[in-house]
């Protein structure tokens, strides 16, 4: 199959997932995950017409995104990927969504950096639901608190939470957990399902789902 042929298959899928769960919502966004891969890779599914992506890495995507954002217009660039506060600037310049913040200097880094650029983003709290010591991610516990700070402290309008389940566990309570926080938290959007398991993170209530290689092919 070709990337442009696996990209319609994936928009498939999702929409049926979203129609099994009975969801009533517009359902959930596809951010088609494009770390590793480079502009011709990217350009069929973007002539395509899609216009949500995800990378991991600041310094990767300026590599290829500047200039496909200046071919195509209506880019919405995600990062999910850690940040490091040394790369906020750079972050702030390049994303239109970060979906990793999960500390306070992070969060106060990328507040600076808004207000100095004058370039508002949509923001998310990344969450280590599975409290996994080599992954980044408020804790599970800490999540209602870390969003009252960056809100009412800051002035950060976060608007979901993000979470990557623990790759040998089942992600349905993963997906359930990051549900239940974002009710607690008062946010909206769910950042969660990747390609092997966007459909279940679609039943859990996922209002974006993050695939990059049942896309573009294995890394």
């Amino acid at each position: 199959m070709t990337v442009l042929e696996r990209f319609e298959e994936i928009k498939a899928r999702t929409a049926k997932a979203a129609n099994e769960a009975g969801r009533t919502d517009r359902g959930a966004e596809l951010v088609a995950v494009t770390k590793t891969f480079g502009a011709d890779d990217i350009r069929p599914v973007l002539e395509a017409g899609h216009r949500i992506y995800g990378e991991n890495r600041v310094q990767e995507a300026e590599g290829k995104w500047p200039a496909l954002k200046a071919e195509f217009s209506g880019i919405e660039l995600h990062l999910i990927g850690p940040l490091q506060s040394n790369k906020a600037a750079d972050a702030v310049k390049l994303f239109d969504v970060i979906e990793t913040i999960d500390r306070e200097k992070i969060a106060r880094a990328v507040k600076a950096e808004m207000d100095k650029q004058a370039r508002p983003l949509k923001l998310y709290v990344q969450v280590n639901t599975g409290l996994e010591p080599q992954k980044a991610g408020i804790a599970p516990d800490d999540t209602a608190k870390f969003v009252a700070l960056c809100r009412d402290e800051l002035g950060l309008a976060v608007e979901g939470l993000m979470c990557i389940p623990p790759a040998d566990e089942n992600p349905g309570p993963h997906f359930a957990l990051l549900r239940k926080l974002a009710r607690e938290s008062g946010v909206e959007r769910l950042s969660m399902g990747m390609s092997g398991d966007f459909e279940t993170a679609i039943a859990f209530g996922a209002t974006s789902v993050r695939v990059g290689s049942a896309i573009f092919g294995s890394r």
